[in-house]
């Protein structure tokens, strides 16, 4: 079924309403949480990135403010907090553009997702216009693995694609989420061993996007109101634009900004 293409008026509606923005489900204790975790430098927080700047926990507060729209007074400790469904809207004009300029250069592009529940059909849709619309989409070091602490002890990660998008999976077979940067780390480092390019363009979340931040390849990418890092590396430079929304909820909520996101891209029609 054909999802018919929102305004942006209607479109903030629908990001309210769906709980995309504006009230989300994230806590104000898990937010803050997070952001005393980043400004300590804890490395599951760093999503691959190593920020310039002192960013204490104040700072990454008032950052957070300010890119992504969560409550400003710093006495609120606990319960609800926000995303700003007017930043999502901005941000999601300039990845659309990016996209579009993706499309219109034929770039060489590497799609992956810590997410591949909830967002798996986001980016395999993103996947899918690009290389109709003529970009090449890379898929280096596929069955990578590596090792990873758990709560549960030590397991062990692989990267697999589904369709043209990287995501990693257990021992069992089963996809992960994950915040880690080794995966897009693999990635580039062979494709430097075959002596290809890097990529243009690294479409992602977590540390896929941080980490390909970090190592000088464009990344865009999408962020919950407790993920500072990509905002961090938004305002350090090392990641054009990052999204600000909730990036858990039903997959299906997603498809009316897929809707928006294509036919601003000037990709629509590839996809119907």
């Amino acid at each position: 079924m054909t999802v018919a293409v929102p305004t942006p008026s209607e479109l903030r509606s629908h990001l309210v309403r769906g709980r995309i923005a504006g009230d989300v489900a994230t806590t104000r204790e898990n937010n803050l949480r997070h952001y005393r975790l980043m400004s300590e430098r804890h490395p599951g927080h760093l999503f691959g990135l190593e920020p310039d700047g002192r960013w204490t926990a104040d700072d990454v507060l008032a950052l957070m403010v300010r890119r992504c729209g969560v409550v400003a007074d710093p006495a609120h400790r606990s319960g609800q907090d926000t995303i700003d469904p007017d930043l999502t809207l901005a941000a999601l004009d300039a990845y659309a553009d990016r996209i579009a300029l993706a499309a219109e250069r034929r770039e060489r592009v590497i799609v992956a997702t810590g997410h591949p529940n909830g967002l798996g059909d986001w980016y395999r849709t993103l996947a899918r216009v690009l290389r109709e619309a003529g970009c090449k989409l890379l898929r280096p070091a596929a069955g990578w693995t590596y090792r990873t602490p758990t709560a549960e002890g030590g397991q062990s990660r692989a990267i697999r694609y589904r369709g043209d998008v990287a995501m990693v999976v257990d021992d069992a077979g089963d996809f992960r989420h994950t915040h880690s940067a080794r995966g897009i780390r693999a990635m580039l480092a062979e494709l430097a061993a075959g002596s290809e390019l890097l990529p243009d363009l690294l479409i992602g979340d977590h540390g896929w996007a941080g980490g390909a931040g970090q190592a000088g390849v464009p990344a865009i990418g999408l962020a919950d109101c407790n993920d500072p890092a990509l905002f961090v590396a938004a305002e350090e430079g090392r990641v054009e634009v990052v999204v600000p929304l909730d990036d858990n909820v039903a997959p299906h909520l997603y498809e009316p900004v897929m809707a928006y996101v294509l036919d601003r891209s000037g990709l629509s029609g590839i996809d119907r």
